[in-house]
């Protein structure tokens, strides 16, 4: 299996409907998803500045599930601290971006590592302890079974520590977005803890560095790859500082999300992905991502929600009327 290392691209495809914003109803499936091949397990962790963590993390790996081997990809994202010495101490091999590219291209290149490397299914979830590496063996399960190509930790099945109201609010409304958009039954769109088969990795394309949440499931799920959901733990991170932030999330994500619909939308006979491609990158003079009328609605709608629930859930304090 060839490794196509797939880089980022705005997108601009004029030729679709600029009011395309769901997948459409049927998409075609790929001629026949491939058995699981004899490969390890790759649990890769995309990391930037974790190195209160990423070493406790990484001896959490498991060394094996369901008699296959299992490997720790650290992906260094530009890391100014310990980060890599650290995760190659703790045992994890250790990969770097070159500078700070952001989440999705750390998972990009995590990906496309594992697969060059031979994984049979290759999982990913953060570096920073939110997520158990201790329930890799769930996650990875519905694939090992042949019933998944794509599998998603839902952490709204599954049990969760702690998760501020307001962020646990935005998780919901950007959740029944993207549910809305794929026509798919999520329950966790925002999650960081996946896997995928050695084929779905392999056909995976990331459509903009910055984040990867919306944008993979779309594009799986667009290509025709069954698509699965198991509960997860999850505990709010005590430590350093999340890659994502909202205002450049909306900046780039929405853009980037309506994309990959308009693409999956498009009639193939005329126009294929990978032509897509090679003219998005003819015009990749600039980095800035394209915006349309749709994806500004959508992003000023999605900020509003987002500012509404954060207003109601700030601490509550009393008023107080000073005497006259």
């Amino acid at each position: 299996m060839a490794l196509v290392v797939k880089r980022t691209y705005p997108l601009r495809f004029a030729a679709v409907n600029a009011l395309t914003v769901r997948l459409p109803r049927v998409t075609s499936r790929p001629a026949g998803h491939e058995a699981v091949g004899n490969g390890p397990v790759f649990l890769v962790l995309p990391a930037r500045d974790e190195e209160a963590t990423v070493a406790d993390v990484v001896r959490r790996v498991p060394v094996a599930v369901a008699g296959r081997p299992v490997r720790g990809l650290v992906v260094d994202d530009g890391s100014t601290d310990r980060t890599a010495a650290l995760a190659r101490a703790a045992g994890a091999e250790v990969v770097a971006t070159g500078d700070r590219r952001g989440l999705g291209a750390a998972v990009r290149l995590g990906l496309a590592e594992a697969v060059r490397r031979g994984a049979a299914v290759v999982a990913f979830c953060d570096a920073d302890g939110e997520y158990a590496p201790e329930e890799l063996a769930r996650v990875v399960a519905p694939i090992l079974a042949g019933q998944a190509d794509y599998v998603v930790g839902s952490r709204f099945r599954g049990e969760i520590g702690h998760m501020l109201r307001r962020r646990r609010l935005g998780n919901w409304v950007l959740t029944a977005a993207l549910a809305w958009v794929a026509r798919q039954p999520v329950t966790d769109g925002q999650s960081g803890y996946r896997a995928l088969s050695a084929a779905a990795a392999h056909e995976a394309e990331i459509a903009h560095d910055y984040n990867y949440a919306q944008v993979l499931t779309l594009d799986l799920l667009a290509k025709g790859h069954r698509y699965a959901e198991v509960p997860i733990s999850y505990s709010f991170r005590r430590q350093g500082r999340s890659f994502v932030h909202l205002g450049p999330y909306l900046r780039r994500v929405v853009p980037a999300t309506l994309g990959v619909v308009r693409a999956a939308s498009a009639p193939q006979s005329s126009t294929t992905w990978a032509a897509k491609r090679r003219r998005a990158a003819d015009q990749a003079a600039s980095s800035k991502p394209a915006w349309s009328p749709t994806a500004s609605a959508t992003a000023h709608a999605m900020a509003s929600a987002w500012w509404v629930l954060s207003w109601a859930n700030r601490p509550w304090r009393p008023r107080v009327t000073r005497p006259r």
